[in-house]
């Protein structure tokens, strides 16, 4: 099985999606300064995917490790492979699509492992299913590259349930992770069944936009936000969090700023706790309609 000691013990992973459009951290010793305040706070898991920036961010990543070796035992990383970018695409249709072939695989883990400079990447993801995804071959893959060291836990993303359990039944090792769309903006896995089932299988949820790409804090929730994050002397975005951790299961939200400052806040408020009333009043205000 996998290595159980992979635990998420951090208030939330930091996403690593806009590093490439950072133009502070494209410098490698900023961008290690950056990484070591970061795991000095306590946020050592680092969300990668060979799509953000182009395979970009995980190069930025990898060349700061390289100029401080003594990071590369401290940072946890996922990183997630599958989707195929029109630009990389070799076929004469230039077509984004999706590969979960073993072959496909076995050099994207190789890939991300030389890019980010790491001796094994923590969770590895299948960021989409794949409609064309032969299970058995790629369950092979997947297995073998954990028994080989390479990476710690598979696990997957954006996937139904019988799209993973098809995947599960085929492998010897657990899909130890989900990384999913959740948040106030985005509450119907809670109510469609989607989440319930990735608990009952023993999935970690990850949930990616957190904060909905801004839209918590708009319209009628974010002026509940407003006045309940006023009234509790916390940040916005921090009861927003809250929020999703205090969900069974507690989904484990990625955060995509880079700015130190904000991190620094979310971190210091990533023990908020709210109670059941504030969280179904917020969920009244996110679906702007009352609970049945």
């Amino acid at each position: 099985m996998s290595d159980s000691s992979l635990t998420f013990d951090v208030p939330f992973v930091l996403g690593m999606m806009r590093l490439s459009e950072s133009y502070e951290l494209s410098d490698p010793d900023r961008l290690a300064n950056w990484i070591e305040a970061r795991l000095d706070e306590g946020l050592h898991w680092f969300d990668h995917a060979d799509i953000y920036g182009n395979r970009s961010c995980e190069t930025l990543f990898g060349l700061a490790l390289r100029r401080r070796p003594a990071l590369r035992s401290r940072v946890r990383v996922v990183t997630k492979a599958d989707i195929v970018l029109p630009t990389l695409d070799t076929s004469c249709f230039g077509v984004k699509h999706y590969d979960t072939s073993a072959g496909y695989l076995e050099s994207a883990i190789e890939a991300a492992l030389k890019r980010l400079g790491v001796e094994r990447l923590d969770h590895f993801l299948l960021h989409r299913p794949d409609p064309l995804m032969d299970v058995e071959s790629t369950a092979r893959a997947l297995d073998a590259a954990i028994d080989a060291g390479k990476i710690g836990a598979v696990g997957v993303s954006n996937f139904l349930p019988e799209q993973w359990r098809r995947l599960q039944r085929a492998m010897e090792h657990r899909l130890d992770a989900h990384q999913l769309q959740l948040s106030l903006a985005r509450p119907a896995p809670l109510l469609d069944g989607l989440y319930d089932a990735l608990l009952n299988d023993g999935q970690q949820p990850l949930a990616w936009s957190p904060l909905g790409g801004g839209l918590v804090f708009e319209d009628i929730l974010g002026s509940a936000l407003e006045k309940l994050a006023k009234d509790l002397d916390v940040s916005r975005a921090g009861l927003a969090l809250a929020w999703l951790r205090r969900i069974p299961g507690q989904p484990l939200p990625v955060v995509g700023t880079l700015k130190d400052q904000r991190l620094q806040t979310l971190a210091k408020e990533g023990h908020l706790s709210i109670d059941r009333a504030t969280w179904f009043a917020l969920l009244e205000e996110a679906r702007s309609q009352r609970v049945a």
